[in-house]
């Protein structure tokens, strides 16, 4: 039995939380995953999980056994990357989540570009605006909008986008436009509950900046959903440009409060710290940053 699957059977069932779980993740049977940990701890001489018939927990063997065992299949994928590199080729697997919204206006295109370059690299994309453990889930990089908070990861910083004010003309032409950020207290506002900060809008009004607590008529997990919300004339909309700016490019939404800074929002890469780079890896951010670059931003119309 493959020493190199044992150990990624063992480190799969302790992320995952079940042999269940780490089947499906290694597409195998939990049957399978099960005699793999237990051949490793049978090779080793030790016991590495307790198994309860409801949860699995690592042994204080199996707490140290685990470091290694990530460190010896890095070792092992680094190894195998080096051959690709000698022969001028990337391969392997890649997990990947990223915002849903951004994922489909960016993420996506930008992979299918990816995979064209390096037909030996499989890519699992997922587009959600859940939150997503990386080693919980067994993905290999998270794609993320703004302030991430402590993180135990490794990030890279991929651009900037900024949150824009917007409403439909149908809208406007009913209740006004907002002259200065104050008057947004007399709008019905529309917001984006992927920033954590939603139930607050900051402004640069003089040189200084000026916080603002809104009261929002519709509160939604989506930036594609508060487009279409604004589009539907449901209010204003606080939601980041790149959501919005073909909208804003067309006519179809006007933007808002233009010469008053809004709060900047970082596009940040997050991936597992590892003893040794993973190519794929590094090449797939190195290919995003330099492609999303002069996607991001556009120069539009200012609006009001």
């Amino acid at each position: 039995m493959d020493r190199i699957d044992m150990l990624r059977a063992f480190v799969a069932v302790v992320d995952a939380g079940s042999f269940t779980a780490a089947g499906e993740r290694l597409r195998m049977s939990n049957k399978l995953v099960s005699k793999y940990v237990a051949a490793l701890e049978d090779r080793i001489g030790a016991t590495l999980l307790y198994r309860t018939t409801r949860a699995l927990s690592l042994t204080a063997d199996g707490e140290a056994y685990l470091a290694q065992a990530r460190r010896a299949l890095s070792a092992f994928e680094a190894l195998e990357g080096v051959l690709d590199r000698d022969q001028g080729a990337l391969s392997g697997n890649l997990r990947i989540t990223a915002p849903a919204t951004f994922g489909e206006i960016f993420v996506t295109d930008l992979t299918h570009d990816f995979l064209r370059d390096h037909p030996r690299v499989t890519i699992d994309l997922e587009l959600t605006d859940r939150y997503i453990n990386l080693p919980a889930e067994a993905f290999d990089i998270a794609i993320r909008i703004g302030n991430l908070g402590d993180s135990s990861m490794m990030s890279r910083k991929l651009g900037q986008t900024e949150a824009w004010v917007v409403a439909s003309p149908a809208y406007l032409a009913i209740n006004g436009a907002p002259q200065v950020p104050g008057d947004l207290r007399d709008h019905r506002c529309i917001r984006d509950t992927n920033d954590s900060s939603f139930t607050r809008t900051s402004f640069v009004v003089a040189g200084k900046p000026v916080s603002l607590a809104l009261q929002s008529r519709i509160s939604v997990n989506s930036a594609g959903a508060v487009c279409r919300l604004a589009l539907a004339g449901e209010g204003v909309a606080i939601v980041p440009a790149f959501a919005v700016q073909a909208e804003v490019a067309a006519g179809r939404l006007i933007r808002l409060l233009a010469p008053y800074a809004t709060s900047q929002l970082d596009i940040q890469a997050l991936h597992l710290p590892r003893p040794f780079p993973v190519p794929r890896v590094a090449a797939y951010l190195d290919y995003l940053r330099e492609r999303l670059k002069p996607r991001l931003n556009p120069e539009l119309p200012r609006g009001s």
